[in-house]
């Protein structure tokens, strides 16, 4: 079994919903993502899959984040299927979007866990089993 685990960055703004803090105020973070893969077969060059191409599938899925306000994308609005945008909930839908996109392609791999750092001591990690 091999993991594949790519990082990125993007620049968003949120604020907590019904909580009591300094973060129900509007703060931006420099997220850090971490996107990771499994599997066990590797291509006729030894690869799981090119990092170039999970740095792609990884951009595709979070291209619309960047530079945002969280809370006015439809998933995170207080109707919206995500709920509070809150890291956890942020990370669960990095996860179905990326996973969504392996689903699209021949790729053969298995979306494994995504972890999304809201500063360099606080991160969260989903998966699912």
């Amino acid at each position: 079994m091999y993991e594949l685990t790519v990082k990125t960055s993007f620049a968003a703004a949120h604020k907590l919903r019904n909580y009591q803090g300094a973060c129900a105020r509007v703060h931006g973070h420099t997220w850090l993502l971490e996107v990771s893969i499994s599997g066990t077969k590797l291509d006729s060059t030894g690869m799981l899959l090119d990092f170039k191409d999970l740095k792609q599938l990884v951009a595709q899925a979070t291209g619309g984040l960047d530079h945002s306000y969280i809370n006015e994308l439809a998933p995170f609005t207080p109707d919206g299927p995500e709920g509070n945008p809150t890291a956890e909930n942020l990370s669960r839908y990095i996860y179905k979007q990326v996973k969504k996109e392996l689903a699209n392609g021949e790729y053969g791999v298995k979306m494994l866990k995504v972890r999304l750092w809201e500063s360099p001591n606080a991160a969260v990690t989903y998966w699912e089993e």
